[in-house]
């Protein structure tokens, strides 16, 4: 069997954000990174008798152009738990009626949380 670890989600939050005039890629995702993170105040860890920093976050992050969002700045708006960081083409541009301008920018995030259930200090 071996000391394999099974990683097991436990929590799915969804987020929302936008860059409204500046076109910031990067705005709009952290923006739906902490929509999802504040939408919640579960405490996972204590729950299972684990410690925050045992935290898995995967998150998903959709935008129209993801080469131009910034993962580090993702994982920072994170306080505890290791954080893995996946950005899709997703969301969504509007351009301005005027046509003038950056488009507004909106970005979807999808944050699971979990933890890996067989410890070995158990």
């Amino acid at each position: 069997m071996g000391n394999q670890k099974a990683a097991q989600t436990l929590l799915v939050e969804f987020g929302m954000g936008s860059s409204l005039r500046r076109g910031d890629y990067t705005q709009a995702a952290e923006r739906a990174v902490r929509d999802a993170l504040w939408h919640n105040s579960i405490n996972l860890a204590e729950l299972f008798g684990f410690d925050k920093t045992d935290m898995r976050n995967r998150l998903d992050v959709g935008v129209q152009n993801p080469g131009e969002v910034d993962v580090e700045r993702l994982k920072a708006v994170f306080p505890y738990g290791q954080v893995t960081v996946n950005v899709v083409k997703g969301g969504l541009d509007i351009e301005r009626p005027e046509g003038e301008g950056n488009p507004t920018i909106m970005a979807n995030a999808a944050l699971s949380v979990g933890f890996d259930m067989e410890r070995a200090d158990v």
